[in-house]
């Protein structure tokens, strides 16, 4: 008894290791917080929205401590036209990830019993599709300023992929728009389907 009293005495003396720490307030602070994971649960959806919402509304950083090498002033601009595309984007993809936990796909017959479950599921991924397109437009809007014609020949390397998504949505190839009306289509045939199952038949 003695011993463990000791033992819980001297674990409670000592000290743990000093740890420094930050209070994460900018942009790019936020969106290091963003990650993917192998299966996308719901929760891990919602906590990435999270950040990514965090990081549309916080100021940016210091030039130095940008994502991309920023030398002068026109980079930095474009730099945060593209970030501020990007932000959208990754909200878009992240809305649609959780819609689709509560999309149906298809009516099948023997779901009858679960009419109104299924229903009220599609009511759930509806919401998340219609979020999603609610960031379409500014993400057309911010990539329209990234491409400006005196941006033509500044290219910032280090986050080219943000290049590339800019250059797709303005030559069509990126479609958000597109995408989620179709998913919006799809789902109103099912839930018409559902809606005119008779739920004492099965």
């Amino acid at each position: 008894m003695k011993k463990g009293i000791l033992l819980a005495a001297l674990l409670f003396s000592l000290k743990g290791p000093v740890v420094d720490s930050y209070q994460v307030e900018y942009k790019e602070q936020f969106y290091r917080l963003y990650h993917l994971h192998l299966i996308q649960y719901p929760d891990d959806t919602m906590e990435n929205i999270y950040w990514l919402e965090r990081a549309l509304k916080a100021d940016f950083a210091n030039p130095l401590y940008a994502l991309a090498r920023i030398e002068n002033e026109t980079q930095w601009e474009k730099y945060r036209y593209l970030f501020m595309m990007h932000l959208n984007l990754k909200l878009i993809e992240q809305y649609l990830f959780l819609g689709n936990k509560w999309n149906k796909r298809n009516a099948f017959f023997y779901n009858a019993p679960w009419k109104d479950q299924n229903l009220k599921s599609l009511e759930t991924a509806e919401t998340c599709f219609r979020a999603a397109l609610a960031y379409w437009k500014d993400a057309v809007e911010w990539s329209e300023k990234a491409r400006q014609p005196r941006f033509r020949f500044i290219n910032l390397t280090q986050v080219q992929f943000w290049e590339d998504e800019a250059a797709r949505i303005g030559g069509g190839d990126l479609d958000y728009e597109r995408t989620v009306n179709r998913e919006l289509a799809l789902l109103e045939g099912v839930r018409q389907r559902f809606r005119a199952m008779n739920e004492d038949t099965y």
